[in-house]
């Protein structure tokens, strides 16, 4: 558990949060860059994390690779090894060396560049975890942490995950605003990646600022022009959060791929006085377990094809313009994917489980819907499968997640079955690969 989530108690009385990893731009000092490489599937709080947790062993490796995680934690050379095994990229911590205060330590100095120097060619690192949700206050020497290690080892990220968006401006982030406290961090620290944390799922009902915390991050990481991961609730901590069910995991995938994501990261693995989580305290799967097999690897794919294009925006079908849930806004009339038997006749009420569907744009431009040469169309009822079909301007063609294949289906529209909380990539063109 975050120990500044303690500090601010914001999720006994919220019940959500958003939290933001970033890295510093790398400057090509040794002719490498970090690049996002294949999206990523994490976690917080299991193997590697800390030493609650235990260490990264051969036998959790083989998990993580069965349940589709390809990003795992590691503080010894041991685990990168063990990471590099099994075709796995790692997070490295060092909570006594990554650490701002240490540049100013001639006695601890030394030892961060013995540490990079050591470890930045192993193949399996892929980043530096610095500090958990730091106050604005902090910026200035995180940044100088952050170039420090852009310098030394421009490869790699160097990962901070911030506050969420319901802390408290004055006690937590020192700032006036959230969106404040997100323009400061991203101007000071020069971010390539953006990820957050959002937990929505209440004992009693679902938090009505889900797709308001995804809205406000996609549209800061479309403006930095970099990419962004999600980190999701998949498990209970407090009687006031529920354990979230595998339909419930589903939706919060394809509503993060939605938004334009290039990462997700569930928390937690496994932890101490958590309910849920993906495996058990004995390492056996828990019950989400079987469903994000699927779901990761289907992420992971629809995101591939994404990666090409731009994110243009994510809109709702479904509720009336003047009663759409908080940060979201109604498919517009120039989008050219349509899906004309939903209504805009609902009305979204705080508390109320979502419902209708989301459409995550995507086109070269990146600039109007009208540009839109894909879409993901969401189903955001999570509690029951949908049939829609999806009409465009042009002959479609729809990606099957399982496989990684396009049909063409040689018309202008496309009938989708989708899982509850399930979605599909469509887009225009005649690409006949495979089958559907």
């Amino acid at each position: 558990m975050k120990t500044s989530r303690k500090q601010c108690l914001w999720f006994a009385v919220v019940a959500s949060g958003i939290g933001l990893m970033l890295v510093s731009p790398s400057a090509d000092v040794h002719g490498q860059t970090w690049q996002l490489g294949k999206p990523i599937v994490s976690y917080w709080a299991g193997p590697g994390y800390d030493g609650t947790t235990g260490p990264l062993t051969e036998a959790a490796a083989k998990q993580m690779v069965d349940v589709g995680v390809n990003l795992v934690w590691a503080d010894s050379a041991k685990e990168l090894d063990i990471a590099k095994r099994h075709g796995l990229r790692a997070l490295y911590v060092d909570r006594s060396l990554l650490d701002p205060a240490v540049l100013d330590n001639p006695a601890l100095r030394p030892k961060l560049d013995k540490l990079i120097d050591g470890i930045r060619d192993h193949s399996a690192l892929y980043g530096y975890h610095v500090i958990d949700e730091p106050s604005m206050a902090l910026f200035g020497g995180l940044a100088r942490l952050v170039a420090y290690l852009r310098q030394r080892d421009p490869a790699h990220l160097a990962y901070i995950d911030l506050f969420p968006n319901a802390a408290s401006p004055t006690t937590c982030l020192a700032a006036s605003s959230y969106d404040e406290y997100l323009t400061r961090f991203i101007s000071t620290v020069k971010p390539s990646l953006l990820s957050y944390d959002h937990y929505q799922f209440t004992a009693t009902s679902d938090s009505g600022e889900y797709l308001r915390n995804l809205e406000a991050v996609g549209l800061k990481a479309k403006s930095a022009g970099i990419p962004f991961m999600n980190i999701v609730q998949a498990s209970s901590w407090t009687p006031t959060m529920r354990i979230p069910n595998g339909n419930e995991m589903r939706f919060l995938a394809y509503t993060t791929l939605a938004y334009g994501a290039q990462g997700i990261s569930y928390y937690v693995w496994c932890y101490p006085d958590h309910r849920g989580g993906i495996v058990r305290a004995d390492g056996t799967p828990a019950a989400i377990y079987d469903v994000l097999k699927a779901t990761n690897r289907e992420f992971v794919k629809v995101a591939e094809q994404c990666q090409s294009l731009k994110w243009i925006g994510a809109y709702l079908k479904g509720y009336r313009p003047g009663a759409l849930p908080p940060g979201t806004t109604v498919l517009p009339n120039n989008s050219p994917f349509d899906i004309r038997a939903v209504s805009n006749t609902d009305t979204y009420k705080d508390g109320d489980k979502l419902k209708g569907v989301l459409f995550g744009l995507f086109g070269a431009k990146g600039v109007s819907p009208a540009d839109a040469t894909l879409v993901l169309v969401t189903n955001l009822d999570y509690a029951a499968g949908r049939t829609y079909t999806v009409t465009g301007p042009g002959n479609l063609s729809v990606f099957d997640a399982a496989t990684g294949k396009w049909t063409a289906t040689g018309r202008t529209d496309a009938a989708l079955s989708l899982a509850p909380g399930g979605g599909a990539l469509v887009r225009l063109g005649t690409t006949a690969v495979g089958s559907f």
